[in-house]
């Protein structure tokens, strides 16, 4: 009888062992949780309110890192500086790189924090390449732990269409507005969701730094121009610059992080801010 139950727990304790995962940032986290469920195990790299360009580890996630079996790479800045350290300390880590097959758009400016050839990082701002994300996620789950496909397929086949829910909602939120399509940020991490949403972004940073008084001028003129609603700030940038033109367009500073976990909210609040209604 014990003999019975030893075996149960163990072949059962083998088909739900979960996977040891890495990601980089929270979107991530919440797209690996969405179709890996509780099959794996997420440890998180870039805490809440730091940047992902300028991210150190800390020992302690060193040792999740010599521990894990898979890590999800979707090429922010931090990764170039580390993965090939994570790489060296767990040879048999499985890197799988999650922004395969999207199409990488280029920053219209050249920004200083990003040293990474001029292309924007921040491809999880548009419904559609989360598909494509998610999809690469799958891909490695089932390749990894061939045995619980169906659950991972079932997984899937819910998010897609909550990310389908997502897309039609913006769109029809969207649909009232005629013109004044054009949003202000801080740092350009909305470029993507922008060209998906035929909007226009203007940043406020010039080459990574807050702009000189004539650039601020130029920024309030431009901004008035195109009938700006809100200007968009991160916890992980100053927000200096942006308030004074707030001030003299008298409109709201909203604080939203792209790397917020809730993205479907994330973007739904944007789009809101956007027709003006904050």
């Amino acid at each position: 009888m014990h003999k019975t139950i030893f075996f149960y727990l163990l072949t059962t304790s083998y088909i739900f062992s979960s996977i040891n995962a890495i990601v980089s940032i929270l979107p991530q986290q919440t797209f690996l949780k969405a179709i890996g469920g509780d099959r794996v195990n997420i440890s998180l790299m870039v805490q809440p309110g730091n940047s992902p360009h300028t991210y150190e580890p800390k020992p302690s996630q060193m040792i999740s890192v010599a521990k894990a079996d898979i890590y999800f790479a979707i090429d922010v800045e931090f990764e170039h500086v580390w993965l090939p350290k994570f790489q060296s300390l767990n040879k048999r880590m499985k890197i799988i790189d999650i922004t395969e097959n999207i199409q990488k758009m280029h920053i219209e400016q050249v920004h200083g924090e990003h040293s990474h050839g001029g292309e924007d990082p921040h491809i999880w701002t548009s419904p559609a390449n989360v598909k494509i994300i998610v999809q690469n996620i799958y891909k490695a789950l089932v390749k990894y732990d061939v045995k619980n496909t169906d659950y991972y397929k079932t997984n899937l086949d819910t998010f897609l269409i909550s990310i389908e829910q997502t897309d039609i909602q913006i769109k029809k939120t969207l649909s009232s507005l005629k013109k004044n399509r054009t949003f202000m940020v801080f740092h350009p991490s909305w470029g993507y969701f922008a060209k998906a949403y035929n909007l226009e972004q203007i940043a406020v940073e010039v080459e990574g730094k807050n702009p000189k008084p004539r650039e601020l001028v130029q920024l309030i003129k431009k901004a008035k121009e195109k009938n700006v609603s809100a200007i968009f700030t991160q916890p992980e940038f100053s927000d200096a610059s942006s308030k004074i033109i707030a001030k003299e367009l008298n409109i709201p500073v909203i604080k939203v992080s792209p790397m917020a976990s809730k993205w479907s909210e994330n973007l739904i609040n944007i789009v809101n801010a956007i027709i003006g209604k904050h």
